[in-house]
């Protein structure tokens, strides 16, 4: 062996002799893969699957889990569904009381502040359902008439043109109603009483939302800091601010939505008045309820207050009454909704009827309320999310 054969065998003789020690690891040996000579260099396979298909399919995953996340949810709110109308009715008290209870505790302690608000908020309420009731019951007997007139008037002017309805056709009508009920009269008792029983159901759920509202209102803030204090540390500033944006949209919509209603209730009012439409006040109040739900519920309620006044004051007033649903929709969706909910509420209005629609189909007229609220603080937090921390949304979280 010359010499550059013991020059290139002597490191690795001597690496060989080096002592190993216990635990340590073994020298790392490179090796290198060998082509064969006729294939030429080893390549990867090339993947069938193309990058568009591999990232639909990472959203289909992903939108599959949530999926499934979202309907095991609904399936425990809809269990309980008591509890979550009790939450949801206890939400909106404290939002739109919170403000007044906290200017009167600028001056009063904060439980009598807290005690005002609510108790100014139910004798607002009951006032109003007892002057109502006073109203319809005063005017009953004038109603009676006005209707029982009216109808004969709309009788007459069904026979006429265009429509030429037989005549006799109303009265007839009127007749098979009066059969069918005396027919049915036990299958109506005993609706009657499973409504009796669901008076009672909503009676419990009204009182639960009244005493979670009192704790939510009074200390809200002291709940949220125990709540967030129970989560890891890593996860109280995202949760902070999921919370501070979904309180923000919550509370914003509310509010809008109560001040949307009252402006449209104020405006059908003074309509009805002008126009001498009896029990203007219960259609007043029907109208502030019903748009509640958006979209839809004004329509509705105007249109009740149309056949009110076709009844009684005429086919004429009944028109001007249902020309009062494309000039309050107009306003409302052009004037009311952008500048009381537009910074609080972001989404298109084709969503809005979608989701009223949605919450109609699963859970009838509450799920119609409950929709929007839902989406809408879904998206926000949505946004927040995928924004940069603290860009978006700086508002309180719930109860503070």
């Amino acid at each position: 062996m010359d010499d550059r054969d013991q020059g290139r065998s002597r490191p690795g003789r001597e690496r060989a002799r080096q002592p190993t020690v216990l635990g340590s690891r073994p020298p790392r040996t490179r090796t290198t893969a060998t082509a064969h000579p006729s294939r030429g260099p080893a390549r990867a396979a090339p993947s069938t699957v193309g990058p568009a298909l591999r990232r639909t399919a990472g959203y289909a995953w992903r939108l599959l889990v949530v999926g499934v996340a979202g309907y095991a949810a609904y399936l425990v709110v809809q269990r309980l569904e008591l509890l979550a109308i009790a939450l949801f009715l206890a939400l909106v008290v404290t939002s739109v009381l919170r403000p007044a209870a906290d200017l009167l505790g600028r001056a009063l302690p904060r439980p009598l502040a807290v005690l005002f608000a609510l108790l100014g908020a139910l004798v607002l309420l009951g006032g109003l359902f007892a002057l109502v009731g006073e109203v319809v019951a005063s005017e009953s007997g004038r109603l009676g008439r006005e209707f029982g007139g009216g109808l004969g008037r709309i009788e007459q002017w069904l026979e006429g043109p265009p429509f030429r309805v037989r005549a006799g056709a109303l009265t007839g009508l009127q007749g098979k109603i009066a059969s069918y009920l005396s027919a049915h009269r036990s299958t109506l008792i005993s609706t009657a009483v499973s409504g009796a029983s669901r008076v009672v159901e909503f009676a419990t759920v009204g009182a639960l939302a009244l005493f979670c509202s009192i704790f939510f209102i009074h200390s809200g803030d002291r709940m949220w800091r125990w709540a967030e204090d129970q989560l890891p540390t890593a996860a109280r500033s995202t949760w902070d601010r999921v919370g501070r944006v979904a309180w923000r949209t919550f509370a914003g919509y509310t509010r809008g939505i109560v001040i949307v209603a009252a402006s449209n209730a104020a405006l059908v009012g003074v309509a009805l008045a002008l126009l001498r439409v009896p029990l203007a006040l219960p259609l007043t109040l029907l109208e502030f309820f019903a748009t509640l739900v958006p979209l839809v519920g004004s329509p509705i309620a105007l249109a009740v207050a149309a056949v009110v006044a076709l009844a009684t004051r005429g086919p004429v007033v009944a028109l001007i009454v249902l020309a009062l649903i494309v000039v309050i929709g107009q306003i409302e969706g052009h004037v009311l909704h952008p500048l009381v909910m537009g910074w609080a509420v972001r989404i298109h209005p084709v969503a809005v009827a979608l989701s009223v629609a949605g919450g109609a189909v699963l859970e009838g007229v509450l799920g119609a309320v409950v929709a929007v609220p839902v989406v809408s603080v879904a998206w926000a937090v949505v946004c927040e999310l995928r924004g940069p921390p603290g860009r978006r949304h700086r508002g309180p979280p719930a109860g503070r």
